[in-house]
This record gives structure tokens, C-alpha cells and sequence, in this order.
């Protein structure tokens, strides 16, 4: 995937700026590094482009909030992920109401990110012209075009969720992991198996192998917290106590946890 692929990092701390550089660069990214809000938008007025933006929340007087707002009334559309040490969920829902697709805590291992980024530039790669059938991906999950589960809307073309017709803030991933499971609503997932839309593939999930299942209970607590702020009777995604979660289908009885 990497290739000719342009990828800008964006922070005001060279040793992190640097570093995040030239591990994309060991993927064969082409990496150009940018210390500023301001030097990003300098840099796309003078006709500067890339395939994704990696930006810092907190730079100086101008914040990655303030930078992406000002990109947005642009009229940019380059994907940008956010890299932050600010987890609170007020922060990661404003990113992605102002157009994030994604946002990381820099305290992630690097693999994370890469994994994050694939994703992303994955994702932007969908053909579109396949004669009206809906692109699959590895995993068997319909890709392309909207999908409209029971209250559930899906947008994959851009990463959004809506509930009851309003937007859902979830980062990329989440996203991701509610997309498999309402594609193949009434049908149970494993735990492995929304693991690894998270890490990727055969990612090491811990002592005995096992660590993965903690990590799947948290993206899901995360994502059912979202919903149920929204609405306070959503229920539905269920637990298969011992193999992982599905989302009920229509017509199903009260989910069993």
C-alpha cells in the first residue's frame, strides 16, 4: 500500500515529529514533516498535497482543532487522524464532529498507528464502480455504499454511523467494529475477530494469547456508552459469553447483557 503515498506529520516536538517519520518512512511512506497548524496551512494554500494528515491537538497558539477547521473552510478533504495526549471523550468527539476520521493517544505503540493508517488509506481506495454490488472486504464485510440496519444508518465512504438519523461519534475503528457486526446482524463474531479489526491480523494479543478479550470488552463498553448516550434504550449489541458479541437482528428478543 505504501509506495508513492504522501503522508504529512504535523507536531511541534521534533524528537516526535522525527521519530514518527522515519518509522512511516521504514514502511516506504514518503513523509514530510510540518511543525505548525500555521506551516500545514501555508503549505495546502501554496498547493501542497497528501493522502493523509497525522496531527497534533496541542501546538502553540494554534491548535490541530483550529487547523483542521480552517483546512475544512478550505475546502480541503485530505483524511486527517489526530494524535493526542487528551483521551477524554469530549476531546475525540469534538475531532471527529469537526471531520477527523480517526484519533489516537500518543501513548499507542507505533504498530497501532500503522494499523490506524492502513485503515484509513484503505478506505479511500474503495472502487466505486463495480456495477452496483457493494465492494467485500477480506473480512466479508460489504464496503461500499449506505446501509440502513433497523435505526442504523452506515456510511462507509466516509467512516460515520447515524442513530435515529443523528451522528454517532465514533473514531474509525469503532466504526469499523459496528459495521462488521450490524453487516452480519444476528450472526455471533469472535472476540478474535473484532480484535483484529482493531490491530490487524494475527496482531500478538497478549500473555497466553489471550489479552485481546479485555481489549474487545473496551472498545465495546466505549461504543455502547455512545449509543446509549443518544438513546437510553439501545440494545443492540449482545454478548456470546466466551466467543464475542453479534448485533441483534430485527425482530429479536432484549439483548442477554
Amino acid at each position: 500500500m505504501s509506495g508513492n503515498i504522501r503522508i504529512l506529520v504535523v507536531d511541534d516536538d521534533p524528537i516526535i515529529r522525527e521519530t514518527l517519520s522515519l518509522n512511516l518512512e521504514d514502511q516506504e511512506f514518503v513523509v514530510q514533516g510540518l511543525s505548525s497548524g500555521e506551516a500545514l496551512l501555508e503549505y495546502l494554500r501554496h498547493g501542497g498535497t497528501a493522502d493523509l494528515i497525522l496531527l497534533d491537538w496541542k501546538m502553540g497558539q494554534f491548535s490541530g482543532l483550529d487547523t483542521l477547521r480552517e483546512m475544512r473552510r478550505m475546502g480541503g478533504e485530505i483524511p486527517v487522524i489526530f494524535l493526542t495526549s487528551l483521551t477524554d471523550q469530549i476531546y475525540e468527539e469534538a475531532a471527529l464532529a469537526t471531520g477527523a476520521l480517526d484519533f489516537v493517544d500518543k501513548s499507542r505503540s507505533f504498530s497501532i498507528l500503522l494499523h490506524r493508517v492502513r485503515t484509513v488509506l484503505a478506505g479511500r481506495r474503495i472502487p466505486r464502480d463495480n456495477g452496483g454490488a457493494p465492494e467485500v472486504d477480506p473480512g466479508g464485510v460489504p464496503s461500499g455504499g449506505k446501509t440502513q440496519i433497523g435505526q442504523l444508518r452506515l456510511d462507509p465512504d466516509v467512516g460515520r454511523a447515524y442513530w435515529q438519523d443523528r451522528l454517532v461519534p465514533l473514531t474509525l475503528t469503532e466504526f469499523q467494529i459496528v459495521h462488521a457486526l450490524a453487516a452480519s446482524a444476528g450472526r455471533d463474531m469472535r472476540y478474535r475477530d473484532i480484535y483484529d479489526l482493531v490491530h490487524g491480523d494475527g496482531f500478538h494479543a497478549g500473555a497466553a494469547g489471550d489479552g485481546y478479550r479485555a481489549n474487545v470488552r473496551g472498545f465495546i463498553k466505549r461504543i455502547r456508552r455512545k449509543f446509549e448516550e443518544m438513546d437510553a434504550e439501545f440494545s443492540e449489541i449482545e454478548n456470546y459469553p466466551g466467543f464475542g458479541y453479534r448485533w441483534r437482528s430485527q425482530g429479536a428478543g432484549e439483548s442477554d447483557t
